[in-house]
């Protein structure tokens, strides 16, 4: 029986998509974890996959067009099945429709099919133009931190192009073609608008000065567009299943084995839930790092925190603003001077946090940092203080249903906020796994941006560089930062005796418009509770 597929809700905010593109055509065979369509959201573009088999029998949102969460965006299904039910009768009239628009605009602008026809005439069969990528959500522009291919360089699917800087990161960027670079319409250093010439990409030796000239926009040629679509098709079935680390060969799809390789999972080690075992997004997503030795995992090349700066006597020098250090500086600014900061600090002793580490870190493949422990304590807090786990909207205050913890890590160009999704469920190994793998990742460039959204409070810790105590900036929409200071022996009263003691210092930083003083506090008190009595966890 034919299955409706609805417009996902991608993000928290979404109320439309607008499909970018579809990579299935009504008749195309559907495999689980085949890509359908590249979906716009109010946040990114993501790629969404089919969870079932069958034939693609209709397309509910044409290429381009939006349509609202929940309306019908495909129907998958037995090839010519009867679906006319399923659409509400409403299809066919919809394609004559379609049908009547396009003799009508045919008839008006056969000239410029015309034209369209002679200049797609000029772009070489096998010739792929690659465009500037939007990667992130708020991203109109692109730089070229670095071209990974020169002019002339072999290219093949799954190589790295160029390393792309946006408005939060810079992200490698890799070709999905085979052939020889052709053209760089970007030089290194430089930016360009989104969906502007990145590269072409062709067979050695063509022309392609036409294809540069016309802005890289083809005709409209729905024979020769389904012909290229087939052929595309046919390279992508016959080409050879992608090999793990361990050299043999995995069936994955392309948005899983791409996941994979982001979060640095070998595909060996995962267990496939598609069709003959094939690897999709969700097994992907589901995989538990901390199931396999450490050994396993190659530990990314730690940066610098700070660009280094060659300091002459005598003589001032200038470096120029990467998009990230604008975007922080612009971000951070509106943060301090529109949300009405306070701050309230708290001593806590962690004498018997430092005794359960020692206890967790016994267990055999286990390493926990207090700063793991930290994050643990604030997501279950969280939970008794759903006020802390909220945001400012304007006329409204959100409360967010999820817990998503953002951990503050320092790269080379400034700042990045790394999310932990659903905090409250994870344990300290998942936790230990998971900010290390993001950190690793953030220090060498290798984030991508949904891994940076979506937070619902932040945590800051310059406790490693002997901080006793600082204050942070609210990093919005969070209407919450907990700065976190390093532990200090020191002379403390306990039971009318002075003992030495270790002790810590959090200070939280609120939005008064959403956060009351007593409500801050009293977030501090349960936190201060779970931390000085690592037991009452297990009670949160």
């Amino acid at each position: 029986m034919a299955e409706v597929i609805t417009m996902p809700r991608l993000s928290d905010t979404m109320t439309e998509g607008k499909v970018s593109k579809w990579h299935k055509k009504v008749g195309d065979a559907v495999k689980e974890g085949d890509i359908l369509a590249e979906i716009e959201t109010d946040k990114a573009v993501q790629d969404f996959e089919s969870e079932i088999n069958g034939t693609l029998l209709y397309v509910g949102v044409e290429e381009g067009a939006q349509a609202p969460v929940d309306s019908v965006l495909a129907i998958i299904g037995k090839e010519g099945e009867d679906i006319s039910a399923l659409i509400g009768g409403g299809a066919k009239s919809e394609e004559k429709k379609v049908e009547e628009e396009h003799k009508t605009e045919n008839q008006s602008t056969d000239v410029e099919n015309t034209e369209e026809s002679a200049a797609a005439a000029d772009i070489p069969e096998g010739v792929e133009v690659i465009t500037m990528p939007r990667l992130s959500d708020t991203m109109t522009e692109g730089k070229v931190a670095k071209w990974q291919k020169n002019v002339g360089d072999t290219v093949k699917e799954g190589d790295i192009l160029a390393e792309i800087e946006t408005d939060k990161a810079v992200q490698d960027f890799e070709s999905e073609f085979n052939g020889t670079l052709l053209y760089q319409g970007v030089a290194e250093g430089d930016a360009a608008e989104v969906d502007k010439i990145l590269a072409i990409i062709g067979p050695a030796g063509t022309d392609v000065s036409g294809v540069v000239s016309g802005g890289g926009k083809k005709a409209t040629a729905p024979k020769t567009e389904a012909k290229a679509e087939t052929t595309t098709e046919e390279k992508q079935e016959s080409a050879p299943v992608p090999a793990s680390s361990t050299g043999d060969r995995v069936a994955i799809s392309p948005l899983a084995k791409k996941i994979a390789q982001d979060k640095g999972i070998d595909f060996a080690s995962i267990k496939g839930s598609g069709e003959n075992g094939r690897i999709v997004k969700k097994d992907v997503e589901n995989y538990q790092p901390s199931a396999q030795p450490a050994a396993t995992v190659s530990a990314p090349k730690a940066a610098p925190a700070q660009p280094s700066v060659a300091f002459t006597p005598g003589e001032d020098s200038e470096t120029p603003n990467s998009q990230m250090r604008n975007i922080i500086a612009k971000r951070l600014a509106e943060s301090k001077f529109t949300a009405p900061h306070y701050y309230l600090t708290v001593e806590i002793n962690m004498d018997k946090a430092i005794e359960a580490r020692k206890e967790i870190n016994s267990v055999p493949d286990t390493k926990v940092s207090f700063n793991d422990m930290v994050i643990k304590a604030v997501a279950v807090a969280l939970r008794k203080h759903p006020q802390v786990n909220s945001s400012w909207a304007g006329d409204k205050i959100v409360h967010h249903g999820n817990i998503n913890v953002g951990v503050a890590v320092a790269v080379p160009d400034g700042l990045v906020v790394p999310v932990l999704k659903n905090t409250d469920y994870m344990n300290y190994n998942e936790i230990s796994a998971a900010v290390k793998d993001m950190a690793g990742r953030a220090k060498t460039k290798a984030l991508k941006a949904n891994e940076m959204e979506g937070s619902t409070f932040s945590v800051s810790n310059l406790g490693m560089f002997g901080i006793e105590t600082f204050t942070s900036i609210i990093n919005q929409p969070n209407s919450a930062i907990l700065s976190v200071g390093a532990i200090i022996e020191k002379p403390i009263v306990k039971n009318g005796q002075i003992v030495v003691g270790n002790t810590m210092k959090l200070s939280l930083a609120c939005d008064h418009r959403v956060i009351d003083g007593a409500t801050g506090a009293q977030f501090l008190q349960t936190l201060r509770t779970y931390l000085e009595s690592p037991l009452t966890l297990l009670l949160g």
